[in-house]
């Protein structure tokens, strides 16, 4: 709400007309509830990430477990 006020009265000041001022500032004003919708919805993302990179490091010790066995097996037979 401050932020309409603040932009309404600077456009006020720069001589814009008053349905101009009017509706500049209410569209910023809705602007800025959208940005607190997205961050929320960023928020809800971050949770899935640890779980995927658990999953991440489980498969890459089996790959290196395997390509080892590999590399023994053909060294040593």
């Amino acid at each position: 709400m401050a932020v309409m006020v603040e932009l309404y009265e600077a456009l006020k000041e720069a001589r814009a007309s008053e349905q101009k001022a009017q509706a500049a500032a209410r569209a910023m004003a809705e602007d800025d509830t959208r940005f607190d919708k997205l961050a929320t919805k960023i928020d809800s993302g971050f949770v899935e990430v640890p779980a995927q990179i658990t999953m991440l490091k489980w498969m890459n010790c089996v790959l290196i477990g395997g390509v080892a066995a590999l590399i023994i097996k053909t060294f040593y037979t």
